[in-house]
């Protein structure tokens, strides 16, 4: 099963469809991304929705030139408030990440990030120093948990 192209719309599932309580998640796709967002989270729909768009172009899985979703239709596919959608595609452009044009939409400007190669990296050295002292991944994990 393929992803649809990028532009297109997928709608969300229906209410009747939805999982009802916490762990009531709304998403949407296109090629390049998934987005989901947690009613029930602590940070705000406008923050989930920024963040996962940084990840997305921080992993490379949005690259310089990508358009993103119209703030409608994602707004649609995951069954939030138009400006909701908005709001977080004006802190990426403050963050210099995507380009806002009335009437255009939403334009990645910069891709790849080097300090998520980094990041990657270290966990990288960090898993090989908990293999060298037997910490097992669980509880490595447990442990980048608690820490802060």
């Amino acid at each position: 099963m393929g992803l649809p192209p990028v532009g297109r719309r997928v709608a969300a599932p229906t209410r009747a469809s939805r999982p009802v309580g916490a762990d009531a998640r709304l998403f949407a796709y296109n090629a390049n991304m998934l987005i989901t967002v947690d009613p029930a989270a602590r940070a705000s729909l406008a923050d989930q929705v920024a963040a996962q768009v940084r990840i997305a172009i921080a992993r490379g899985d949005l690259a310089a030139g990508d358009r993103l979703p119209s703030a409608r239709d994602l707004a649609a596919s995951i069954d939030v408030n138009m400006h909701t959608v908005l709001r977080a595609y004006a802190r990426l452009q403050e963050d210099g990440l995507v380009e806002l044009r009335r009437g255009r939409g939403a334009t990645v400007l910069r891709s790849g990030n080097a300090s998520f190669d980094r990041l990657r990296d270290l966990v990288g050295e960090l898993r090989d120093q908990a293999d060298a002292l037997g910490v097992p991944l669980d509880e490595l994990f447990t442990m980048l948990k608690g820490a802060r």
